[in-house]
């Protein structure tokens, strides 16, 4: 009896030392890290001043037309922006005067977009009421002008047979009025001319 009271009394003993192997207690999980705060969405006010800082330096840069899109981006975001309302008219003057410059320098095409470009401005909300040494007529005037110069060179060259010359020229009207029916009309004319020439065999 006394041999069967040894070990229960051990066990008992060793229980109550806190010796006997325990359950791992596992630990409650940490909750979820909270979500960062989103960043409110910008105000039209921080848009439209971005944007015309932005043209502002465009304008200094030399760059007149990207500072008049700049300008009509603010001018959406916030219509009346005085920034816009105080440089946009001298922006339009100073690409139209750069255009004026191109035509001398020979370069057709930036004339012609420079003139396309401001008559397009010309209409904006913000150049209205500003006085301008120029007016809707003049530029039409000088985009029609450049463009007759340009038909009647592409005109010389495919009388002589040389269409892809006369081909460049009327590119060269498309590159400021992609839509002008009768450049598109010739440079079409002359292709399938081009292309028709292509095919003749050579003589032997």
């Amino acid at each position: 009896m006394k041999k069967l009271l040894a070990p229960l009394a051990l066990a008992l003993l060793i229980a109550a030392c806190g010796l006997l192997p325990r359950k791992a207690v596992v630990p409650p999980k940490a909750p979820p890290p909270a979500a960062a705060p989103t960043a409110p969405p910008p105000s039209a006010g921080s848009i439209a001043d971005n944007a015309y800082a932005n043209g502002a330096a465009a304008l200094e840069e030399g760059r007149p037309g990207r500072a008049l899109d700049l300008f009509a981006e603010a001018w959406k975001e916030v219509p009346g922006h005085p920034g816009v309302g105080q440089n946009f008219a001298g922006a339009l003057e100073r690409l139209k005067k750069q255009g004026d410059e191109a035509e001398q320098q020979g370069k057709p095409e930036e004339a012609g977009r420079a003139w396309s470009a401001s008559l397009s401005y010309l209409s904006h909300p913000a150049a209205k009421g500003k006085v301008l040494p120029f007016t809707r007529a003049d530029l039409q005037g000088s985009i029609d002008r450049l463009s007759k110069t340009l038909m009647d060179k592409g005109l010389m060259e495919y009388r002589e047979g040389r269409f892809e010359s006369a081909i460049s020229w009327w590119q060269k009207i498309l590159a400021y009025d992609p839509s002008n029916e009768e450049a598109v009309k010739s440079v079409r004319t002359a292709t399938t001319q081009l292309e028709n020439l292509k095919k003749i065999p050579p003589k032997k």
